[in-house]
């Protein structure tokens, strides 16, 4: 622990030296022993240091507060000040009645003891908060994550410091801008455009925030459509809730998360893709898609890529969802994606690790379960009293060789309404998304889904479950029964209606008519390879002749029984076109 050390105008005013050290005995209890040092610099008044902390009641400390008056007397020059010219400033601010001893500012500095990996210790800061933003000299920023007896431990956000840099607390906890200057924009965690345009907020919220309480909530009951028919049909997702999207490398989950943002065109609904520890090419082609699909101007990108710091990847997701929040808050739907949390859990683990807190499991330190609870109970759908705002989040997080028991996927499952699991084996024998129904869940369920939608697909998950069980036993060879051998014919054709491409989106119209087709038995008629051009047909034609049950169907979210009967009259004077073209065809 360094000496106390006085900074005073002039050794020979005893009087004054005895009066700050016995006023500093009354503070703290007990006299310290400064290091008394003249300085004719600061005019009068002293500057005591004591333990890190700074208590400043100089005259000069005020120059710039009496900048205006001192060039309104025009015969004092502040531009160069010489001791002689302090000395002046002294004199003026005598004749100004200024006798007393300025009002006492206390702050904090501490100094790097050691830095490496992004983590720096510093000594002193004893008045620090826990995520307190702290100033360097040079420029850089960090962030307070651990408080000691003797000092802190902070993560380097931005810039370079070396052993020996001084900290400056700030008294602030990290924010960022928020509003709609953000839509069409890239940013980092700390809210700076990464696109080359410059970039202004009106408003700002801290990336920390308290989570809606239960009374504050409504029950979710508005999906969200991605346009995917096997999410939509059998695992729906509802304005307000949190389905994780849970699967090995390379198996499909952000080009789920990407259409479901490119399916909200148009339906008010602001979309945050939060990229964490993913590769700056990755992010601009992200971004590309999304602009090519006309859906970036409804989204805000925010974005740590691999080569940030470990802080930054560990801010990135509560940054985006502040973005986010100001959107529920404002009564609007939002939906953010977090691709994803495995690398931010990865990033948080670094950190924990350099700051030499205990580790437990995985070597991830015992806090880690709050680190994403405490960012995924901030989605919610509001009560009507706060606006009926909603935030949809879907977290993204990697499994390897499909264990979903591991540590951080077990942790997230229970926290969230439920997870799409996407399978491997099912990727990488073409049938995209990969969905495996079996392991997937939305515990939200059919409250979150239109009424025309739960009218076609009520029996969807159990006869997609039964065919993949027979499907397996079938591979041994074994001889089938009829009724066996047209539930495997019947369950390939549903799976080809349920593979579609990222490119394709469908709307709930769509959806309805082809359940419906396929429940009817309409594909049924054609060979498996043959099914998705048929589907394809299938949609022209009802497009074409059945227009006023399509926009009934998307305008009301209802199926009628005679809208019913009049899409089956369809499906017959379809399949009756298709068998005259085949007849013509042969001919």
């Amino acid at each position: 622990m360094t000496k106390p050390v006085l900074i005073v105008a002039s050794l020979e005013d005893k009087n004054a030296i005895a009066a700050v050290v016995g006023g500093f005995a009354k503070r703290l209890g007990e006299a310290p022993d400064f290091d008394v040092v003249e300085d004719k610099k600061i005019a009068g008044g002293f500057i005591a240091i004591i333990d890190g902390r700074v208590y400043d009641a100089s005259f000069s400390s005020r120059l710039h507060e009496l900048s205006e008056s001192l060039m309104d007397e025009g015969d004092i020059d502040i531009s160069e000040p010489t001791v002689g010219g302090f000395e002046q400033i002294g004199a003026f601010l005598r004749s100004r009645a200024v006798r007393a001893v300025p009002p006492l500012r206390v702050y904090n500095y501490g100094e790097v003891v050691s830095f490496a990996d992004g983590i720096a210790h510093i000594s002193g800061l004893s008045g620090c908060r826990y995520g307190e933003l702290l100033d360097f000299d040079g420029g850089a920023i960090g962030l307070t994550l651990d408080l000691h007896i003797d000092g802190v431990g902070a993560a380097l956000l931005d810039g370079t410091i070396t052993t020996a840099s001084i900290a400056h607390p700030t008294g602030r906890v990290a924010e960022i801008g928020v509003g709609t200057e953000l839509l069409g924009r890239i940013i980092d965690p700390l809210g700076r455009a990464l696109d080359g345009k410059p970039l202004r907020t009106s408003r700002a919220r801290t990336i920390e925030a308290h989570a809606p309480t239960i009374t504050q909530r409504a029950a979710v009951d508005t999906p969200l459509e991605t346009g995917i028919l096997a999410i939509d049909s059998m695992i729906p997702i509802g304005r307000g809730q949190r389905e994780l999207i849970i699967g090995d490398r390379q198996t499909g989950k952000t080009s789920i998360a990407l259409q479901a943002i490119l399916n909200q065109r148009g339906k008010g609904v602001i979309c945050v893709y939060c990229a964490i520890g993913q590769k700056a090419s990755t992010v601009s082609e992200t971004a590309k898609i999304l602009r090519e699909g006309g859906a970036m101007e409804n989204t805000v990108i925010v974005t740590a890529s691999g080569s940030s710091p470990a802080a930054m990847q560990y801010i990135a997701p509560y940054a985006a969802c502040a973005v986010a929040e100001e959107f529920m808050y404002a009564g609007r739907d939002a939906l953010i994606i977090y691709d994803d949390l495995s690398k931010h859990a990865a990033a948080y683990r670094q950190m924990s690790l350099l700051l030499r807190r205990p580790s437990g499991r995985e070597a991830y330190p015992g806090d880690v379960f709050y680190l994403h609870s405490r960012l995924l109970e901030r989605a919610a759908r509001l009560s009507p009293e706060l606006g009926g705002g909603t935030l949809t989040a879907l977290p993204i997080v990697e499994t390897m060789a499909g264990d979903i028991s591991a540590y951080i996927p077990t942790n997230i499952i229970s926290i969230t309404d439920g997870q799409i699991y996407l399978e491997s084996e099912m990727f990488n024998s073409g049938q995209r998304p990969a969905v495996n129904v079996g392991l997937s869940v939305s515990r939200v369920g059919r409250a979150a889904q239109h009424k025309a939608m739960r009218a076609v697909s009520g029996s969807l998950r159990l006869e997609v479950a039964q065919y993949r069980d027979m499907a397996v036993f079938a591979q041994f060879g074994a001889d089938l029964d009829h009724a066996t051998a047209e539930m495997l014919r019947g369950g390939e054709r549903l799976m080809e209606l349920l593979r579609q491409p990222a490119e394709r989106l469908h709307t709930l119209s769509e959806q309805v008519c082809i359940l419906l087709a396929a429940s009817s038995g309409v594909f049924g008629k054609y060979e498996k390879r043959e099914v998705d051009g048929a589907e394809e047909r299938l949609l022209k034609y009802l497009s074409e002749n059945a227009e006023y049950i399509v926009r009934s169907i998307d305008s009301t979210g209802e199926l009628a029984d005679f809208d019913r009967t009049d899409l089956k009259t369809h499906f017959e004077r379809f399949l009756a076109i298709e068998g005259r073209a085949n007849d013509g065809k042969r001919e």
